[in-house]
Order: C-alpha cells, then structure tokens, then sequence
C-alpha cells in the first residue's frame, strides 16, 4: 500500500481502512491508540463537539463522541506523518502529492470528481468526489517547502464531515 493507494480509497470510498464517519471515538483509539485531543477538549472535556483528535497527519473530528469527520493532512516537502494503522511505514513516503498526480491517480481507479467553486480561489483550488463527498484541498508551496516544482498547486488537506 502507499500513500496514493491510501488517498484514491479515501477519495472513493469515505473511508480510510476501518475508520468512518459515524464510528464511536473509543472504537478508532482501540484501533489507532489514544490521539492528541484539540486544546478545547483538554480544557472543557470530552463531550466538547466539533474539535480533533490528532494522531500525526491524521485527524477525527468528534461530536456526541462519535467521529463526526476525518481528515488527512500532508506538508509538501516532508513525509508522511500517518498511523501505522493507515500507511505502514509511513515516513517513507514523502507528502507531496501535485493536483496532477491525483487527478491522474482518481481517473485510473474511476472515481467522480468535480471542482469545489467555495475552496478554489486565489492561490488554492478544491475538488469534491463523488459518491464519497471527499475534498481536497490544494495550494502553492509554502516558502519553507522543498517541492520539485514550485509553480503547481499540491496536496494540503483531504476531509469529510458529515453533518
């Protein structure tokens, strides 16, 4: 498995491994370990809703203490920072991921994407999947990232919530 195999599921399916919107918070930190909960957890308490649990690069957001959403968040430049449980190994695979590169990746494995007008603007752009409802999110590089070519848009973040 790698980190497009990863990213192509999630993108079509809603889904990374056994992990899913609508699944109890104490099933996935049975599965992941506990996660680095948000600030506002840690200050107000668990039953706080709409606020991450962190576990690297993977996030899952919480209401009613059932994961609300998840998302995947890469630094182009970098390597991957994912649970084992998501991409064994990780920090062997470098996180920058062009718009390119994943449109090309969705198209062989058939999955429906359409542009997100409300996240493309400016120096980003944004795709939804079909039937996952999956975004993704990409930008210019940052000043600090190491990219192969500075001019393209890369993968920052994948997400979905559900309501």
């Amino acid at each position: 498995m790698t980190l497009m195999d990863v990213l192509t599921g999630f993108a079509r399916t809603g889904r990374i491994g056994p992990l899913e919107c609508g699944m109890p918070l104490t099933e996935a930190e049975d599965l992941l370990g506990p996660g680095r909960p948000h600030p506002a957890i840690r200050l107000k308490g668990p039953d706080i809703d709409g606020y991450p649990y962190a576990w690297g690069g993977l996030n899952l957001y919480v209401t009613r203490r059932a994961v609300s959403g998840i998302s995947i968040n890469l630094c182009p430049g970098s390597t991957a920072h994912l649970p084992e449980l998501v991409l064994p190994d990780a920090e062997s695979y470098t996180s920058t991921v062009d718009r390119e590169q994943l449109l090309a990746a969705l198209d062989a494995v058939g999955c429906e994407r359409h542009l997100n007008d409300r996240l493309t603007f400016g120096k980003q752009s944004s795709i939804l999947t079909r039937p996952a409802d999956v975004y993704a999110v990409f930008g210019l590089r940052g000043r600090d990232d190491q990219v192969p070519h500075p001019g393209r848009h890369y993968l920052l973040a994948m997400y979905k919530h559900t309501a």
